[in-house]
């Protein structure tokens, strides 16, 4: 049983990820999370979103969250990508490492990485 004070100490360690989660930023993240979605490795892209918007200081202005199907299920995991005034973007066959690419690129400076998007994947 945890003591009061190490499940605050748990508290106050998860609440930036947590808030991360839930902002209604300019530009948002979302990571397809149904069940193939989570069989197709989700959960560890979904992961590194987070950390890595964290990491790059970039969470006062992208907020990270998840949905159900997207509907595209052949291409999980699928991430879409909204910014205000801009057309969604949608990355599929997402991986932990190309998270690290469209974190630098596309949410940093704005570029889309435009090999990972649905409209560029070739089988």
């Amino acid at each position: 049983m945890k003591t009061l004070e190490e499940l605050k100490a748990i508290k106050d360690k998860m609440k930036d990820k947590v808030v991360l989660r839930e902002g209604t930023s300019q530009k948002r993240v979302v990571v397809g999370m149904a069940t193939c979605g989570i069989a197709a490795g989700a959960r560890p892209v979904l992961n590194a979103f987070v950390e890595g918007v964290q990491a790059a200081g970039l969470a006062q202005d992208v907020s990270v969250t998840q949905t159900g199907c997207i509907g595209i299920c052949q291409f999980e995991p699928v991430v879409e990508v909204f910014e205000a005034g801009k057309e969604k973007v949608t990355y599929v066959k997402m991986t932990e490492e190309k998270v690290k690419r469209v974190i630098d690129e596309h949410l940093k400076n704005g570029k889309v990485v435009a090999e990972y998007t649905i409209a560029e994947y070739k089988a």
